[in-house]
């Protein structure tokens, strides 16, 4: 039982909310069925739409310089209705880039949007200064010209917008890329590594689309349960597009998966039940693939997974009921407690990696004996509050914060020193919430009390914590008052109501 379980069910009444309209998130699709609203929008049928695979950029075949450009564009997630979406460089989402360990790349980040922004390069590990976190605002028309250098083992990353009380909108809207580290270990490990044919990324969202099928969102309209839950949809998305399919070879196939909705928690499965070998997590490879039949990948979270399509034989991802919905129980992006189709798969090609390795790379155990000090933080969604609190947001419900404090860019809530360990105790109160550290690297020593599952137990940024979480954090990477890191729910209408915190490494 979660720490204040005792005075949900009061609440669960209060709100006077059913489930079907919980699920729609914004709320603006409340009085309509969906299947009626779908059916008007003219959505294609099932499958009928092949997977969209970002742009790819090779940053070392450019001489190391990226250029983006956030941007707004026109996208039609349903045929003939095109609606206005953010992009890198696209209209919607943006490439997939390719940064090579020991080098250092130029990215060049051109604002062309009507509001401020920052990119923020997720699990990168990288200085404060060049994090992109709320302090590094791209205001309209600006150019922000960092550079990176790349010092970390091979892994799946992302990068996103991160002005503070405007990330979740931003995202929402579009501005969603993905990072591939690549330092060599895929070809000594014989991966499949042919990028939109044997290796795919799957970049996982979910959208609500009003009636002439845009996805706006406001943040002046958002009520005290879109900020307490986040907003979520309840159509799912991959790589924008509705239920597509994506034709893979007949062998072993890597698909990257990256949750980059607001709230969503995805639990993955094949509708044949056929094992998912999970290979790498946030910060790189597990020791050795591990099977799983469900995958459950919360909000910020990436995954690396082997699937093998051998047997020649069509097969549907699907989603389930969210596990992790506090007072609301388990709950589809649909509205029901049934499985719904992601993505479709076809294997129609020649394959070209036939086996799965059984080793990968080695891991030393994660040990709390070499650390400086244990730090506890409380996350507080509303759910639990007694007392309300101030903020821009017009509606917000009783406090949302960190230890009792909502996030305040003037202040620094907690000072670490480089090259040292520490353990961080995570209390999540009232719900699950996707805990995020920037600039740094952790190991998961428990979840509620009981070690990690295999596939938890490598390198991570991200931990989806019910009850208590204890995470061995590591800190190499330096940050400035002026530029501190950032830890937060990575449930994006929590971040921007205040359930974050700074800190600075020296």
């Amino acid at each position: 039982m979660r720490p204040c379980d005792a005075n949900l069910e009061e609440k669960k009444h209060s709100m006077k909310l059913t489930r079907r309209q919980f699920a729609i998130g914004l709320g603006t699709l409340a009085s309509c069925a969906v299947t009626d609203l779908r059916f008007g929008l003219g959505e294609p049928a099932p499958f009928s739409t092949r997977l969209p695979i970002p742009a790819f950029i090779d940053a070392a075949k450019q001489g190391n310089t990226v250029d983006l450009r956030v941007r707004a564009g026109r996208h039609a997630f349903f045929k003939g209705k095109p609606t206005r979406t953010y992009g890198y460089s696209a209209p919607i989402l943006g490439p997939v880039i390719r940064l090579r360990r020991g080098e250092e790349v130029q990215m060049t980040v051109e604002n062309a949007l009507d509001s401020v922004t920052t990119v923020h390069w997720h699990g990168l590990l990288v200085p404060g200064h060049v994090d992109g976190g709320p302090q590094q605002l791209i205001p309209r028309g600006g150019t922000w010209r960092p550079v990176l250098k790349i010092d970390q083992p091979a892994a799946t990353l992302w990068y996103h917008p991160h002005p503070h009380q405007d990330t979740a909108r931003q995202i929402y809207m579009g501005l969603t890329g993905m990072i591939i580290v690549d330092d060599g270990t895929d070809a000594q490990l014989g991966l499949p590594r042919t990028f939109g044919v044997d290796d795919l990324p799957i970049v996982l969202q979910d959208r609500t689309f009003d009636r002439d099928g845009s996805i706006e969102y406001d943040n002046n309209t958002l009520n005290a349960l879109d900020i307490a839950y986040g907003a979520r949809g309840d159509t799912v998305i991959v790589n924008g597009a509705i239920a597509p399919f994506a034709r893979v070879p007949r062998g072993i196939v890597r698909l990257r998966f990256l949750n980059a909705a607001n709230a969503q928690n995805f639990e993955l499965r094949f509708s044949d039940k056929r094992i998912i070998y999970v290979i790498a997590s946030d910060g790189g490879f597990l020791p050795a693939p591990v099977a799983v039949t469900q995958l459950t990948i919360s909000p910020a979270e990436r995954f690396e997974a082997l699937v093998d399509f051998s047997d020649g034989k069509p097969v549907t991802l699907e989603t389930g009921p969210d596990e992790e919905m506090g007072i609301f129980g388990r709950l589809a992006p649909d509205g029901s407690e049934d499985y719904v189709p992601v993505l479709r798969f076809e294997p129609t090609l020649s394959g070209t990696v036939k086996e799965l390795p059984e080793h990968l790379v080695e891991l030393t155990a994660a040990s709390p004996v070499s650390s400086v000090r244990r730090r506890q933080f409380t996350l507080n969604s509303g759910l639990c509050g007694s007392r309300p609190m101030a903020g821009t947001h017009t509606d917000m419900p009783a406090l949302i914060g960190i230890n009792g404090k909502p996030f305040d860019m003037g202040r620094i809530d907690t000072e670490t020193e480089l090259g040292t360990t520490e353990v961080w105790e995570v209390v999540s109160l009232g719900m699950a919430h996707p805990f995020h550290i920037h600039g740094a690297l952790f190991r998961i020593l428990s979840i509620k009390g009981a070690p990690p599952p295999p596939h938890l137990s490598g390198w991570k940024d991200v931990a989806l914590v019910e009850d208590k979480a204890e995470l061995l954090v590591t800190f190499n990477r330096p940050a400035t008052r002026e530029h501190p890191f950032m830890y937060h729910c990575h449930i994006l209408e929590h971040e921007d109501a205040g359930l974050m915190g700074q800190y600075v490494c020296a």
